[in-house]
Formats: structure tokens, C-alpha cells, sequence
């Protein structure tokens, strides 16, 4: 079959879901551009020029049945997509055909609708985010109170919970959510600036009435759905628009990323695992493997998201004067990767974070194992409570430490509280040093951490955007 014989991104037919598809679709862009006419038209009636209501009624009635094949046509012939679109809608509306795009440059219609699907594709992104939220809340909940290693370096350190691990992911993605509202709140409209900037096309419309000119964006832009536009620009917006919005996308990737690795390596230490089919494949030549590949398929996408982040900022930094056109090839690939991206990595994320597998019994295991280490710290203080020296019962734990680790390398068994025991300096019996061995004693204030931050910065974020009923299609 012909498809068969062309490139498509996998981002269409493997990872991105269908609503943020459409956001970057044909259909989605060229309904948007008439929209803007329509809004344009209206605009220019209401402020005095020669636009007929039949004319407006006319326009909008063929917003969404684009005759492609038309602009397509005419296209070829005269190389410029904007006037083929032009054309193609002139053809549908003969009454309004000659006031269509009046006075507006091809950015009326294609920055602006560029900053409106900035917009979509952010709430979509914000919505998704929510969820996983909400799915991480509840993990963070469910097991605060179960004690495991945490670790500095990769190598074991001071004990944390579980839950308190998730809040980590918890906050990275919270930032991320806080910075693209940011985002969001300050996105204008660029609104009818002209092939220059200086809106000298409206001003002659308009017979250099500078009021009716400014009104004239307002009204495009409320219609549009945004309180303003940019007060001053060149031809297009600024490119650092787009650079801004790339960088907010890139910290999800950065922060799911820092997710999926954490949770590749738990799954090797078989504490915590992805969900798995009962009729998954991990590998097509060692059945018994359980490879994480969902959290692989995140790092993989976060990466190319990452690296694609500089698109848009290399593009900013090259636009000379009030606009050049390297920047359109270049951004109708970026933005909307980075966004698809971004969705296919919380539609996964979503997935996973709903169906985390936990081994009790092993992270148990493992902190047993640990816990004579761990315990070195409130023996320590409490030796010197007793009147110790501070430096010299560090470095009898420091040598006792290293003899028990060279023992358990080898083979044998953790002797580590037995020398301590042993050792009169720390003026600890062997019973005060024995109740030091409860996990719970060493993981500081973790579970009231995870309640007071679940509560208070957590819970706000997820009633805002946790509840949506955007759906995914995760193909695993």
C-alpha cells in the first residue's frame, strides 16, 4: 500500500494522542486561520469599513468544510500557502471573497494561529500533567510510612519512605505545571501588526485613526479568547515566544525523565515496578525478563525533547530585524514535536504512575540488610550525648563500617553492631543499641513531609487540573 512507502512519524502512529494531534492537524490550523478572518471582518465592520453582515454569515458558515484541493491547486501555481487559503475561501464565500485578509500580512493569520495552539496544546499538556499528579498523590500516600533505603551517590544512605521518594517526582512535575501557567498568563495575541510591525496597512484603512486601530486588535482578540496583544513587534512575534514555551516543555521532559530513571533502577533492585501485561514480552530471546520499557520509552522521548528545546532559541537569535522566514520550516517541526512529545511522555507517565508495582518484602529486606549502617549516625549521637568525643567515635564507626563491609562482600554476615557492642567507648548496652535497629527511627520527618506537602502544594494543583476527562491512547 502506498503509505506503506512514505516516512511518518511514529509520534502519529505510536505516542502522541489523538486531541493533541489535532492541535498540529490541517484541519485545526486552516479552521483557525478562517476564524481569524471572520474575526478580522467582524472587527473591521464594527469599527465603519464597507463589510455586509451577509458577507460575515457567509464566512463563518464555511470555517470548517475547507476545500482543500482548491488551495492545494492553487498553490502550486502561485507558491504562497496563505493566498492559495485565501483563495480557496473566496471561492466559498464569492460574496465576501474581496474583503477576506484586508490589510492583514500572512502572519495575521499564521502567527496568530501559532500562538493559539500554544495555548491548546499548554492545556492539554496541564491536564495530563494533573493526572499524573493525582496518581503520584495517592502512591505518596498510600505508602509514606514504608521505610526504604534512599541513596546519595547511587549507594545507600539515610533512610526515607516511599512516599516521600514520590513526593520528589511529586514537586519536579509541580514546578513544571507552575512555570508553563506562567507561561500561559502572559501570552498575547499578536494581533494585526502589519508587514512591519507598525500597522501602516490599518492606519490607511482606518484613514490614520489611531484609535480605531488599536480598538481593532482588542476586538480580535477578545474574540479570539485572549484579554490582549502584544503592544509592539515586527512582523511576527517574537521568536523567544516559542523558545519560552519549548523550555517549559522540555522541564516535563526533564522531570519525567528523572522519574523513569529512578524507577528503571528500583526495578532493578526488584523494589518497584512499571505494570506489566500478564501477556507482555519482555525480551524476544530471555522469557523470564521484565524490562522496564515503558519508563525507557519515556527517557528515549524526554531526550529528544531536551535537544529539541534549542530549535526554537537557535531561531530566535537569528531573526534579523523585523522578521526572515528561517524560522518557519525550522518552528512547524519543533513546536509541534516538542508538544506531541510531551504528550505521548505523560500519556505514559500516566499509565505507569497508576499501576507502580511495590515489594514490600524486598525493600524490607534491603533495609535490614542496611540498617546497622544506617543506624551509625544515631548511635553516634547518642554516644556523644553520653560524653563522647565527637571525632573519635566517628572514626572507630568509620573503621568498624569498612571491616563489616569487607565481611559482607565476602560472604559473611553483617557484624557491624557487634563491634560496637564490643566497644566501650560508645557507653551503649547492648540492648540501647539493638532499639536503634528499628527502621522507623531513621527516616526523620518523611511521612509528616509527604502530608504537609501533598496538602498544601499538591492537593491545589490536582483540584485544578486532576479531574479532566482527557483520554489517551497509550500503545505499549
Amino acid at each position: 500500500m502506498e503509505e506503506h512507502k512514505k516516512y511518518i512519524s511514529p509520534l502519529s502512529t505510536r505516542y502522541a494522542s489523538d486531541e493533541m494531534q489535532y492541535i498540529f492537524s490541517d484541519d485545526f490550523k486552516f479552521s483557525t486561520w478562517r476564524k481569524l478572518w471572520v474575526a478580522l471582518a467582524k472587527a473591521e465592520k464594527q469599527l465603519g469599513l464597507n463589510i455586509t453582515e451577509k458577507q460575515i454569515n457567509q464566512l463563518e458558515s464555511h470555517i470548517y468544510d475547507i476545500n482543500y484541493q482548491v488551495a492545494e491547486e492553487r498553490e502550486k501555481l502561485v507558491r504562497h500557502d496563505v493566498m492559495s487559503h485565501v483563495y480557496a475561501y473566496g471561492k466559498q464565500c464569492p460574496d465576501a471573497e474581496g474583503i477576506i485578509h484586508l490589510g492583514a500580512t500572512s502572519c495575521y493569520v499564521g502567527d496568530n494561529t501559532d500562538i493559539i495552539a500554544l495555548r491548546e496544546g499548554s492545556k492539554i499538556i496541564l491536564s495530563k500533567a494533573g493526572q499524573v499528579l493525582k496518581n503520584l498523590a495517592e502512591f505518596a500516600d498510600k505508602y509514606k510510612f514504608l521505610a526504604c533505603l534512599a541513596y546519595t551517590h547511587l549507594q545507600p544512605a539515610q533512610l526515607t519512605t516511599v512516599g516521600k521518594r514520590a513526593c520528589l517526582w511529586l514537586n519536579e512535575l509541580a514546578m513544571d505545571i507552575r512555570e508553563l501557567e506562567y507561561r500561559l498568563s502572559n501570552l498575547q495575541l499578536l494581533g494585526s501588526k502589519g508587514t512591519t510591525g507598525t500597522q501602516a496597512s490599518f492606519m490607511e484603512l482606518f484613514d490614520n485613526d489611531e484609535q480605531k486601530v488599536k480598538k481593532l486588535e482588542e476586538l480580535i482578540a477578545d474574540q479570539m479568547g485572549f484579554d490582549s496583544c502584544f503592544n509592539i513587534s515586527g512582523q511576527t512575534y517574537s521568536r523567544k515566544i516559542d523558545a519560552f514555551f519549548l523550555a517549559t516543555l522540555s522541564g516535563f521532559a526533564q522531570s519525567a525523565h528523572k522519574f523513569a530513571n529512578d524507577i528503571r533502577i528500583l526495578s532493578s533492585f526488584e523494589e518497584v515496578e512499571e505494570p506489566f501485561e500478564s501477556n507482555q514480552i519482555g525480551s524476544s530471546a530471555m522469557p523470564y525478563k521484565r524490562n522496564p520499557m515503558r519508563c525507557e520509552r519515556i527517557c528515549a522521548l524526554a531526550r529528544y525533547v531536551i535537544v529539541d528545546s534549542l530549535n526554537p532559541a537557535i531561531t530566535a537569535s537569528n531573526q534579523w530585524f523585523e522578521r526572515t522566514l528561517d524560522d518557519s520550516a525550522n518552528k512547524r517541526i519543533s513546536v509541534a514535536e516538542a508538544f506531541l512529545a510531551v504528550d505521548a511522555i505523560l500519556n505514559i507517565y500516566i499509565n505507569v504512575s497508576d499501576g507502580l508495582v511495590v515489594y514490600e518484602k524486598v525493600i524490607a529486606k534491603r533495609v535490614n540488610e542496611k540498617l546497622p549502617f544506617m543506624a551509625t549516625e544515631n548511635i553516634l549521637m547518642e554516644s556523644v550525648k553520653r560524653g563522647g568525643n565527637r571525632q573519635e567515635l566517628h572514626e572507630r564507626l568509620r573503621e568498624y563500617s569498612i571491616t563489616a563491609a569487607k565481611i559482607i562482600k565476602e560472604g559473611g554476615k553483617n557484624n557491624l553492631i557487634e563491634l560496637v557492642i564490643a566497644d566501650p567507648a560508645f557507653k551503649m548496652t547492648k540492648e540501647e543499641v539493638y532499639s536503634l535497629l528499628d527502621a522507623n527511627k531513621h527516616i526523620g520527618r518523611s511521612v509528616s513531609q509527604t502530608e504537609e506537602f501533598l496538602r498544601e502544594s499538591i492537593k491545589p494543583l490536582i483540584e485544578k487540573y486532576g479531574k479532566s476527562n482527557i483520554t489517551t491512547q497509550l500503545k505499549v
